[in-house]
């Protein structure tokens, strides 16, 4: 009788130092808070301050398709490689709701844990219906431990309509998009072709909303025909009117470098029309810091 009572006190002291050994993080009813930090129409940034712990982030960028990336910002990065088991746990109002499993997040030695596209939309899809995204790893600096990290979803929802308003609001394109660019103008005149017209929008619409662009290079060219010096009038002409483009669209005259060239450095023949079409361009370049 007394060895049996004697293992069940042992399994209770184990059961009991087991509990003890997971820290949990999560912020409390009253201090949950989700703000969109960032909202531009080059990215959408929602974030969730987890005390002790770090950041909870949801982000979208500027881009030919919807995207959207999470990222938990440890304030003590991980020192090891390991993987966090991801669930949707239901918060203690909403009994009798099971757990479910989300993702496994891959923890890299000195970088913050991430998850993309599905898993990510997935956990935004749990916060509203008011489940707590959960994150249980073993700790990389205490071999006793476990950490178990939660997402509140009070004050979720009012940060969430913000942030999927920003990224419907998102620019269709991003900077390796429009980084190099080559426009092309009509025979003889500073008139670019249609297509040309709606590149040169897209650049100016994004030169207005990224600040951190150091330079923008434009480089004039023409074909062969209507005479040398006239050539270079013209190429000149067309950088400038290009610049003049940009400064009317708010971008600052200083950030636009440009040079014309005439009928120097062609990338194609002038022996008929297609190929001297060619030659008629300014290419943009943006350069960041």
């Amino acid at each position: 009788m007394k060895k049996r009572w004697g293992l069940i006190w042992a399994a209770c002291l184990l059961s009991s130092q087991s509990f003890a050994d997971v820290r949990q993080y999560k912020a409390s009813l009253d201090n949950s808070k989700w703000a969109l930090a960032k909202h531009s129409r080059l990215q959408c940034q929602l974030e969730h301050s987890i005390p002790r712990y770090g950041k909870a982030i949801f982000s979208s960028q500027a881009s030919r398709a919807l995207n959207l990336n999470f990222s938990l910002d440890m304030l003590k990065l991980p020192n090891n490689y390991s993987f966090a088991k991801v669930s949707s746990v239901p918060p203690s109002y909403k009994p009798g709701i099971p757990s479910k499993s989300v993702s496994e997040m891959q923890l890299l030695k000195q970088f913050d844990g991430e998850l993309s596209e599905k898993p990510a939309w997935t956990l935004l899809a749990e916060l509203e219906k008011g489940m707590t995204p959960t994150f249980y790893y073993q700790d990389w600096y205490s071999e006793f431990d476990s950490i178990l990290v939660g997402l509140n979803a009070a004050n979720f929802h009012r940060a969430y309509d913000d942030f999927l308003n920003c990224i419907d609001n998102l620019l269709p394109y991003n900077f390796e998009d429009i980084s190099l660019t080559v426009l092309t103008y009509q025979k003889n005149s500073s008139e670019l072709s249609k297509a040309s017209k709606k590149r040169l929008a897209m650049i100016a619409e994004y030169l207005k909303q990224d600040a951190e662009l150091d330079l923008v290079l434009v480089d004039a060219y023409t074909d062969s025909y209507g005479g040398r010096w006239h050539n270079q009038q013209l190429s000149e002409k067309r950088a400038a009117t290009i610049r003049q483009f940009f400064t009317d669209n708010g971008v600052e005259e200083n950030r636009v470098k440009i040079e014309g060239f005439g009928e120097k450095r062609h990338i194609a023949s002038n022996q008929n029309v297609i190929e001297r079409g060619k030659n008629r361009r300014v290419v943009i370049r943006m350069q960041r810091p």
